[in-house]
């Protein structure tokens, strides 16, 4: 008998994975250690090491570097990952944000729907959003031919769930990312697909500022999230016990979104 949350002989795809201490590496780490084959993309060469490590712990793993931004490089992405995994069970659009390096405030995608620039909003929309409809829109054909397909969304609380100032373009593409999965679970449910969105609240990364920091110690945890709890979920929803669970959105937030009182700690 199969143990459960076992991912044995699945086959994975996970954008944005090129974080030492993203969402999107302990996704992947996650899925290997559940058993599933798995393909991870980024957007820099920081990529390779993930690869590296993962392949250096025993998993069956391979990736490229890509920008998602651009169709063709979503094709090529898709396209090598079904070369070194013979098919597809599972999608994990996490590919997102902008890099630490390189914040929203600096690149234009930060402002109102007053001084947000034109070109910061397309490029928003073009990382967030684009992406995920790009690698969901080539990887369907084969996820319908899987006894178990899964495409998982990591949205966001801000959009779905709260706001931020000044972040109107983030915030609008996360919402789109949610409306995107609902969209999808009710299109291919007839073909055993699920779509589910995940939606963090902070979280403890690289890309953290100092000032979110402290708002995660304003949650009713009390911290931020690490990328492993969220990654959690991911993997549940990866699994076959989630097989009759579409179209949601769970929350990942400490209480955040429930609670009328914010108290740093």
């Amino acid at each position: 008998m199969t143990p459960p949350f076992n991912l044995s002989g699945s086959k994975a795809l996970i954008t944005g994975a090129g974080s030492p201490t993203g969402i999107g590496y302990a996704s992947a780490k996650l899925l290997c250690q559940m058993g599933a084959s798995v393909y991870i993309t980024g957007a820099s060469d920081r990529l390779n090491d993930r690869v590296s490590e993962l392949k250096a712990e025993g998993f069956t793993v391979e990736g490229c570097v890509a920008d998602l931004t651009e169709f063709s490089a979503a094709e090529t992405v898709v396209s090598n990952a079904l070369a070194f995994l013979g098919g597809l069970d599972i999608v994990v659009n996490n590919a997102g944000m902008t890099s630490v390096n390189a914040p929203m405030q600096e690149v234009g995608e930060a402002g109102d729907g007053a001084s947000m620039s034109v070109d910061g909003w397309h490029n928003s929309i073009a990382r967030n959003l684009n992406s995920a409809f790009y690698i969901t829109k080539l990887s369907l054909p084969h996820l319908r031919e899987s006894s178990a397909g899964r495409v998982i969304m990591m949205s966001s609380l801000t959009g779905p769930v709260m706001a931020i100032r000044n972040d109107v373009a983030y915030g609008a593409t996360k919402a789109g990312m949610v409306g995107l999965t609902k969209s999808l679970a009710v299109d291919e449910a007839k073909h055993g697909v699920t779509a589910n969105a995940v939606a963090p609240g902070w979280i403890q990364t690289a890309s953290q500022s100092i000032s979110e920091g402290h708002e995660g110690g304003s949650t009713p945890m009390g911290r931020s999230a690490t990328p492993e709890e969220v990654a959690a979920v991911v993997g549940f929803l990866a699994s076959r016990e989630a097989s009759y669970i579409t179209g949601q959105v769970i929350v990942i937030d400490g209480g955040n979104s429930i609670s009328e009182q914010r108290t740093i700690r």
